[in-house]
This record gives C-alpha cells, sequence and structure tokens, in this order.
C-alpha cells in the first residue's frame, strides 16, 4: 500500500544562479517559507555581503533561505533542522541543482555546538508556534558563531514581542511582510 500523498504547493527561488528554480513544500502547520517578498528584500540588504559568505541556516524547514543565499554567489551553508523528512528535501534539491556548497544537519539548533570557523550571517527563523526567538537570539549572537561584522538575521509573527537584543547590538534593518517582521542585527559599531 502506497503511503498517502501529502498536500504540496511550490515556492520559487527569486534571483541568481537558480533564479526560477521551485521547491516543494509539504503543508505542514509548523513548515512555514519565507514568502517571497520577504526573501527578496533580504536578499537586497545582502546582496553585496552574500557573494563568498558562509552561512548558517539555523531552523531550515524548506532551506528556501538558504538556498536564496546560494543561488546569489554564499560560499557554503549549513541547513540544519530538526526533521528528518525537511533535511531529506533540502539534500534531495542540493543534489539536484548540483549544489556543492550546502551541507545539512537534523538536529535541535540550540543544541549546536559552536562552529571552527565562525558565520557572516545566521538565519533565525523558528517555528513561530514554539516560541524559540529569544532563545535563539541569546545563543547565536555571540563571537563563538559569529565573525566581528556578523550579522542574524531574525523573522518572527508580527504579533509577538520583539525579543530583547544583547548588550552591543541593534536592529540594521527591519521591515515586515504581512503577519511577518522580519529585520537584519548587528554588533553596534561594525
Amino acid at each position: 500500500m502506497n503511503p498517502p500523498h501529502e498536500p504540496t504547493h511550490t515556492i520559487r527561488i527569486i534571483a541568481g544562479r537558480h533564479r526560477g528554480h521551485k521547491l516543494t513544500v509539504i503543508d505542514h502547520p509548523r513548515l512555514r517559507p519565507s514568502p517571497n517578498r520577504v526573501r527578496e528584500t533580504v536578499g537586497n540588504w545582502l546582496q553585496f555581503e552574500l557573494p563568498g559568505a558562509n552561512l548558517l541556516d539555523a531552523f531550515a524547514g524548506t532551506g528556501a533561505m538558504g538556498l536564496e543565499a546560494l543561488s546569489r554567489g554564499a560560499a557554503s551553508v549549513l541547513f540544519n533542522d530538526t526533521s528528518a523528512a525537511s533535511a531529506k528535501r533540502i539534500r534531495a534539491t542540493l543534489c539536484a541543482w548540483k549544489e556543492a556548497h550546502g551541507r545539512v544537519l537534523v538536529g535541535d539548533a540550540l543544541s549546536l555546538s559552536p562552529p571552527a570557523v565562525r558565520y557572516d550571517i545566521i538565519f533565525l527563523d523558528p517555528p513561530f508556534t514554539l516560541c524559540l526567538h529569544q532563545a535563539a537570539l541569546d545563543k547565536f549572537a555571540t563571537e563563538k558563531w559569529l565573525k566581528p561584522r556578523g550579522k542574524l538575521y531574525l523573522e518572527m509573527p508580527f504579533s509577538a514581542n520583539e525579543p530583547l537584543l544583547p548588550a552591543g547590538w541593534r536592529w540594521l534593518k527591519s521591515s515586515r511582510a504581512g503577519q511577518v517582521h522580519f529585520g537584519l542585527i548587528g554588533r553596534k559599531n561594525r
């Protein structure tokens, strides 16, 4: 007996060498890919920083943010998600696109160990229902994770209270798309 088909929809990569490629997204309450408008805005904000950058997509889900970054020239992206099914889909996409600069881990982002080489950008977009935004920000806004000019990207429900930024950090850019609030956070004086 074949397993029942899960309802799906597709999203597309906005820019770069994989522009127009589509990602299949399973309809699941905890899987909410960043909207096209959000990914386009963030890509424009980071257009001069993505080429050659090393990134962590800590709560990867569909992998849309990290795949968009690879399409725009990122040197590497580490995709991490708690879902083995999501990780399998990201791996399949990387393989199909012949994208050798992505790695995929399955696990809890809040349990990851600091990397040997720090990141230029870390994407933080945990499932909205889990309320992990403050914990993620507290974990990753450190010198263990980010290079001195490194940035964090945070995406959260517009209705949520903004997380408290660590001392010495500030919003560099922020915006809203529908019910999504998103922005870049960096160290002051950098």
